[in-house]
């Protein structure tokens, strides 16, 4: 999958909902695993992470929105059933995003919704549990992002193999880079 991602939630009081989603995580490839203003019981957490993702993928528990600290370029999108929220299936993802989910019974607060670059909903007639959302929504990028063969037309399975990656030429980006190429060995 190009790019990275992470995966989290605000206001989570399940720590098994929280295990959960590491472990989506973990078999997605997420960079890491954050909380906010969560209650969690890690004994709690590893009972639902049957994948062991909490000694793979790094967690980060913050106490609050002004704590969060996203590496830079990393679009915050949160997953809400709001009016304006784009749908899922019609969004590009960010290459460089973290996902965050609202709590078991509850929302995303008015705070996070102003600090996401995006918003987007899972076309649902009602609400899905948390973690459910999450493994949608990393599901959903990895094909949109992911290098696989175009859907065949009719019904079945894919004939084709992927297609081979194609490099662009090599860019130039600063002049430090024309000296370094010599002990390099060279580019073709």
């Amino acid at each position: 999958m190009r790019g990275y991602f992470a995966l989290g939630a605000e206001g989570i009081s399940k720590s098994g909902n929280l295990g959960t989603i590491m472990r989506t995580g973990h078999a997605f490839g997420a960079s890491f695993v954050f909380s906010v203003n969560a209650v969690v019981d890690m004994n709690e957490l590893r009972v639902t992470d049957t994948s062991g993702g909490v000694d793979h993928v790094p967690y980060y528990g913050w106490r609050s929105i002004g704590e969060m600290a996203l590496p830079a370029g990393c679009q915050l999108v949160g997953c809400e059933l709001t009016d304006d929220a784009a749908e899922l299936p019609s969004f590009r993802h960010p290459l460089r995003a973290a996902y965050v989910f609202g709590p078991e019974r509850g929302n995303l607060s008015a705070a996070m919704l102003a600090r996401c670059d995006h918003v987007v909903k899972i076309p649902t007639k009602f609400c899905v549990n948390v973690s459910v959302a999450a493994a949608i929504v990393t599901y959903d990028r990895m094909i949109s992002l992911g290098r696989f063969a175009e859907r065949p037309v009719r019904v079945g399975g894919a004939r084709d193999a992927a297609p081979d990656h194609v490099h662009g030429k090599v860019r130039v980006r600063n002049k430090e880079s024309l000296r370094m190429r010599p002990l390099l060995g060279g580019w073709e």
